[in-house]
């Protein structure tokens, strides 16, 4: 069970049955398992474009024994992707189909109390991620999403840790390109560092692909909300505490040129530097004084000039109702690339990092990362919190503290990579 307590998950002598199907033809109750959960995994979202990539990546990597199940609303679309899924492993025939919807919330308890983990990929988050995350923090239930969303982030800590905590659920936001990359990749530069004093990680962040339905969608529902999220931030500031004796925080700059990547540096404010720095809080290898620097890397400066010209656009669209309306019409959420495009994306994520009079720099390299990669880090965090050994933690915790190492073996076997290119003096 991951090397964690499971006082939470073993209290339970049965649970209820589950309206399910292993058979696209009827619908029937699954009998009561002599395990409390019937499922290691479940898929909530699956009909999506991203999650049915995610479902296709299990359907061909999940280990043998592994019981997982697809839930969604609506049992056509789910059986549906079954179907697909039988092209890729044809022992997914057999795959349970369970109906729920966040509008309900005793179908997400039923889900919740059903599995040892329930990954999601139904967003935008801040509209319907937080009955799913409820139920999983009181079942004990472990959780993982692909929200970038700070805002539902931050009100997931201040509603629902303590209660995951208190059950032995691991809430792990940002578990695709927003920030399993970052979180790991600034993780894995620390390694190669001496942390007894002050410790500085730059990174920077180049890509070439389309940005998800699903991540423009949360964009400029996030830019809507700038006034919500403030007040959630400062909600979670306001109760949170950090271990003494140890500092981290993201820092800002102005644009400059970054020998290591040869392009132009600029501050990027995504979700990426605080899951880091909540990392760095959470875990003491990252020494007693922590910064981090996020960036995009360039070749142009014009060229980043009209790429915050065009944020602050469509931040200024956010605004006024019927053109986020507009905006969000451009592109459908469910939606996203052929294969052929996928696969001539790609994104490398540098990092500088410096301590004690020593520098080094490691690269972080993938293929597509608004869809396929993203695909992949999820199901894998999700094997990884259903199959592997790992450290005792619980509440809201980011992947790096979760899952760390042993998620970066597995992302590195699946081709994903981790180097040091420029080793310490």
């Amino acid at each position: 069970m991951g090397g964690r307590s499971t006082h939470a998950l073993r209290s339970r002598s049965a649970i209820v049955s589950i309206r399910c199907s292993t058979r696209p033809q009827a619908w029937e109750a699954s009998p009561v398992p002599s395990d409390p959960r019937a499922y290691d995994l479940v898929l909530f979202g699956a009909t999506g474009f991203t999650g049915g990539l995610t479902a296709e990546y299990l359907a061909a990597h999940v280990p043998e024994g592994t019981r997982w199940a697809l839930a969604g609303r609506s049992r056509g679309k789910l059986a549906a992707v079954r179907d697909r899924l039988v092209r890729i492993a044809p022992d997914a025939s057999e795959l349970a189909l369970l109906e729920a919807d966040v509008t309900d919330a005793g179908s997400m308890r039923t889900v919740a109390e059903a599995a040892r983990v329930v990954a999601t990929t139904v967003g935008p988050y801040i509209r319907h991620g937080e009955p799913l995350v409820a139920a999983c923090a009181v079942a004990g239930t472990d959780y993982l999403d692909l929200t970038g969303e700070p805002e539902f982030v931050d009100l997931m800590w201040v509603r629902h840790h303590a209660a995951a905590q208190a059950s032995g659920a691991r809430l792990v936001h940002c578990c695709g390109f927003d920030s399993i990359p970052h979180d790991l990749g600034a993780q894995f530069t620390v390694e190669q560092l001496s942390t007894l004093g002050p410790v500085t990680v730059k990174g920077f962040v180049q890509a070439g692909g389309t940005v998800s339905a699903g991540t423009f969608h949360s964009a400029v529902t996030a830019f809507g909300r700038a006034r919500r999220y403030a007040k959630a931030a400062a909600d979670r500031k306001r109760l949170e505490t950090f271990p003494d004796g140890r500092a981290a925080r993201a820092v800002l700059g102005r644009p400059y040129v970054e020998p290591a990547v040869d392009a132009w540096a600029i501050s990027f404010p995504t979700i990426d530097p605080a899951v880091v720095v909540r990392s760095a809080h959470a875990l003491p290898e990252y020494g007693p004084d922590f910064r981090y620097a996020h960036h995009v890397a360039v070749k142009r400066l014009a060229l980043a000039a009209g790429g915050v010209a065009g944020v602050a656009g469509l931040f200024a669209a956010a605004q006024v109702p019927p053109l986020r309306k507009l905006v969000l019409g451009r592109m459908t959420s469910g939606d996203g690339p052929g294969e052929a495009k996928r696969a001539a994306s790609w994104f490398k994520v540098t990092f500088v990092g410096e301590a004690g009079g020593k520098r080094v720099v490691t690269e972080v390299r993938g293929g597509d990362p608004g869809y396929t990669e993203t695909a992949k880090m999820l199901a894998e965090a999700a094997l990884c919190l259903a199959h592997d050994e790992l450290p005792e933690t619980a509440g809201q915790v980011t992947p790096a503290a979760a899952m760390g190492t042993a998620l970066r073996e597995r992302l590195q076997r699946k081709g994903i990579t981790f180097e040091v290119v420029e080793a310490p003096a």
